[in-house]
């Protein structure tokens, strides 16, 4: 397999990614043929995953859009995967020019390509950490540099609470952020779930378990279960809802019949009281 010049130094290109397989889902050019291939085989199960990523990063462009507009100027976007048209700091840059962003993700690949992305920008880093431990994101140097903690942020676990298994304790990691937080942050969150799904639970598993033939298993929890991650905050109007759902701004409104699978799992924002 002929090693493309953007692919970094010592990464094994023979092993799927899922932040290179969400790249495909969403277009994106910095992917694989092992990656696509497993992409396929969600989509063999699910054809209209490409569908639930769109409505996730439209969700995430409301919500960015919506913590400027709340005066929040800084953004911590964990678990942000490979850089793609429409990231989090082009839409709060481009709705203030004191948007800083600092983005985490523990995949080297995403790491590299966002240092290329970001090169030049002073304004927003890569830090490459992990959501299981919480102090390596919040002392890493990028944060250290860009954010302002005693004021508040947006924190952004948008798509990457549902790679945590239970044993890696990832209410307890929401938390140790959340304790980081000033008054008025928020948390913006997306979450897969069976719930909503145009498919039976035996037929959306097999996506189940094509992630957890990869390593890297894919846990579908309940509404019930993911309103926990806002614990210790309010939400923020309409709650815990599907993603197209989440404050519909008229330029891409989602019909559900024309749609379903853009309403596929659940999306939400909470503020720090």
């Amino acid at each position: 397999m002929e090693r493309p010049a953007w692919a970094p130094p010592g990464i094994d290109i023979s092993v799927p990614s899922v932040s290179r397989i969400y790249d495909y889902y969403l277009g994106g050019s910095h992917n694989f043929e092992v990656d696509r291939q497993a992409a396929r085989r969600a989509m063999e199960f699910l054809p209209g995953l490409p569908k639930i990523m769109q409505a996730n990063r439209a969700f995430m462009r409301r919500a960015v859009r919506h913590a400027v507009a709340e005066g929040i100027t800084q953004f911590l976007d964990i678990g942000s995967g490979i850089p793609t048209f429409g990231n989090v700091h082009e839409i709060a840059q481009a709705e203030t020019d004191r948007a800083r962003v600092v983005y985490v993700d523990h995949d080297p690949v995403a790491v590299a390509h966002s240092r290329a992305v970001l090169a030049g920008d002073d304004n927003s880093g890569i830090a490459a950490a992990d959501l299981r431990k919480p102090q390596s994101v919040l002392s890493s140097p990028e944060a250290e540099r860009l954010l302002d903690f005693s004021r508040p942020v947006a924190l952004l676990l948008v798509a990457v609470l549902h790679f945590l298994e239970d044993a890696d304790e990832p209410y307890a990691a929401v938390a140790e952020l959340r304790d980081a937080l000033a008054p008025g942050s928020l948390l913006i969150l997306t979450h897969a779930s069976y719930e909503g799904i145009p498919a039976s639970q035996e037929t959306a598993g097999g996506v189940v378990g094509i992630y957890r033939d990869i390593r890297n298993p894919l846990v579908m929890r309940t509404g019930t279960e993911i309103v926990r991650f806002f614990d210790g905050f309010e939400m923020v109007e309409p709650g815990l809802v599907p993603m197209p759902s989440w404050r519909p701004d008229g330029t891409g409104a989602v019909d559900p019949a024309e749609d379903p699978y853009a309403f596929s799992g659940f999306a939400g924002v909470g503020r720090k009281a």
